[in-house]
């Protein structure tokens, strides 16, 4: 579902045209009041907005929308290609531009792009909480990897950051899971070899 948002009836028609060719469903409003609430209602997979229009500008209409959905992607459409609209967009929240007059390829192609990115994102945060991975630990990890010269056990890691035994084993194997991190097995003059873990 394509939410677009713009004051003028015959672009909304023919951004619902491109989009309905491309395979997309369509919802509408006619500023970004109005597309708020068509939002919260619908939750469209991705939101095209109108920078100049009334009641709301695309601007506030951005800030508006990034204050209740965080992830949906926004494309703003514009006549504008002054770099310094393009940062006030940006630091609003918005995730790329569509330089009006509209050309069907060009809009397809970054609507395609961005369902894409935000996809990605979505499987990757799956990833991270299916696992129960937490990023901050996940960076605590490696970046302690990256600084050791040698192979390390699971102990010797663990002695040296503020981190359960249990937990560095799990993120470790998340790592060696995913190519990050490769385990070196270590046999030493008794007993069973123990795994040292490196970075890659």
């Amino acid at each position: 579902m394509i939410l677009v948002i713009d004051d003028n009836a015959d672009i909304r028609f023919t951004i619902r045209e491109i989009c309905e060719f491309a395979g997309w469903e369509v919802a509408e409003a006619e500023n970004g009041k109005e597309g708020l609430e068509v939002c919260e209602k619908v939750q469209p997979n991705l939101i095209l907005v109108d920078y100049h229009m009334p009641v709301w500008n695309g601007l506030t209409t951005v800030e508006e929308i990034r204050k209740r959905e965080h992830s949906i992607p926004i494309i703003v459409l514009t006549v504008e290609e002054k770099q310094e609209i393009a940062d006030q967009f940006l630091d609003a929240g918005a995730n790329d531009f569509a330089l009006k007059p509209i050309k069907a390829p060009d809009l397809i192609s970054r609507i395609r792009l961005n369902l894409k990115i935000a996809r990605l994102q979505e499987d990757n945060q799956s990833v991270f909480v299916d696992k129960g991975i937490n990023t901050n630990t996940l960076k605590t990890i490696k970046s302690f990897l990256l600084n050791q010269t040698t192979p390390l056990t699971i102990q010797e890691i663990q002695q040296e950051l503020p981190v359960a035994y249990q937990t560095v084993h799990r993120y470790l194997n998340y790592l060696t899971e995913q190519g990050e991190v490769e385990v070196i097995s270590h046999y030493g003059n008794k007993g069973r070899p123990k795994n040292k873990y490196k970075i890659l």
